[in-house]
């Protein structure tokens, strides 16, 4: 059973790959302007002063803008950087530059923080392969953002950020994966796991 579910991901994340990787520059363009403003009237209609976020790698839902606007606004930022251990430590960004981290992910220049950290943040956008309407994120395979979720004691409001077309009824899922409160796509923001909130 272990087995097919990790072959259906494995096509999942096949499948939303090729799709993404076909998107043409001015869908790229419109897709990050489109997560944008939705993520602007998230951190503003949850009042949030600080977020976790991440820097958007090959096809990634692009959260470049997003982080311009958070930056000019004096919001408290965190973005994470692979650890050896599979956890997340956190980087409170200079905005100076960047550098090479681990698998040759990007990564800001900043002060370094414990995976701890992120659990004292107001909101946390994370990246996502897809999203299935029961709040299950399905990740790229390494486990980062499953571990650091699943460690936390106190764990604040999480949105993934998609494209339209990777949010979807119903993804596989382990006991490992944790769900999260809500999706974030170029056009809508919903709420899943926190009825209370919508």
């Amino acid at each position: 059973m272990a087995d097919e579910i990790d072959l259906e991901k494995q096509r999942i994340r096949d499948e939303v790959r090729a799709r993404r990787a076909a998107m043409g520059d001015a869908e790229r363009v419109a897709a990050r302007d489109g997560i944008t403003a939705q993520l602007v009237s998230l951190v503003e209609a949850r009042e949030a002063r600080s977020v976790s976020c991440y820097l958007p790698v090959a096809s990634e839902p692009d959260t470049s803008g997003f982080l311009g606007w958070a930056r000019d606004r004096g919001l408290d930022v965190l973005l994470p950087s692979a650890r050896e251990d599979g956890l997340l430590d956190w980087i409170r960004p200079s905005w100076e530059g960047m550098v090479q981290g681990a698998h040759g992910i990007p990564e800001p220049l900043g002060a370094f923080l414990s995976p701890m950290a992120v659990g004292e943040v107001d909101l946390m956008i994370v990246p996502a392969c897809a999203v299935d309407r029961t709040g299950v994120r399905l990740g790229w395979g390494r486990g980062y953002f499953d571990k650091s979720l699943g460690s936390m004691e106190r764990r604040p409001p999480v949105f993934a950020v998609v494209h339209e077309a990777d949010f979807v009824d119903s993804l596989p899922s382990d006991l490992h994966d944790v769900p999260v409160t809500g999706v974030v796509t170029p056009s809508r923001i919903e709420y899943l796991d926190d009825p209370a909130e919508e």
